[in-house]
């Protein structure tokens, strides 16, 4: 890839990724850059050898997606203080801002222990504010199927934060 070429490709993918990373790390700045940075820095090395991949938004979201969950994987249990007093209503059908650090963490660390497919689904509506109907119209299922489904994994994520609040002697 030219110089010119990943010039253009930063400009214009530069603020979006760090929306998208953003967005899904509660705002916590300095994760956000780092996270924001380590993917361009990765998307350099691997698109000068190889070549640019045909859409470079989603190649770069993908990565970055990447690096949070295993952010999160590694993450310690999170300390009751960081766990919203009202964590169990964050997983209402009408979704919820997941706007801060703490938030994000809470709901990120459930979503990296969970099997790709429900927690993408979790992201869509929650995270990316997706609307029922257009994460549908992608799976090719009905707008019914998808709310089981998301029923289905909120619960499973529920059973994923319940331990971790019970333990700690939080809310019940």
């Amino acid at each position: 890839m030219e110089e010119d070429q990943l010039i253009n490709t930063y400009r214009e993918c530069i603020g979006p990724l760090y929306t998208f990373v953003s967005r899904r790390c509660g705002a916590d700045r300095g994760l956000a850059e780092d996270v924001t940075q380590e993917t361009w820095l990765r998307a350099l090395a691997s698109w000068r050898s190889s070549g640019p991949p045909t859409n470079p938004p989603a190649w770069l979201r993908t990565v970055a997606r990447n690096l949070l969950l295993n952010y999160y994987r590694r993450a310690p249990l999170l300390s009751i203080e960081t766990l919203p007093s009202d964590w169990e209503s964050r997983f209402s059908e009408n979704g919820s801002d997941w706007d801060t650090p703490g938030d994000a963490a809470l709901l990120n660390w459930g979503l990296a222990r969970m099997n790709q497919g429900q927690a993408r689904l979790l992201e869509a509506f929650h995270l990316d504010g997706r609307p029922v109907r257009d994460i549908a119209q992608e799976m090719g299922v009905s707008e019914r199927a998808v709310e089981g489904r998301l029923r289905r994994a909120r619960s499973k994520l529920r059973k994923k934060l319940e331990p971790l609040v019970r333990s700690e002697g939080g809310p019940r």
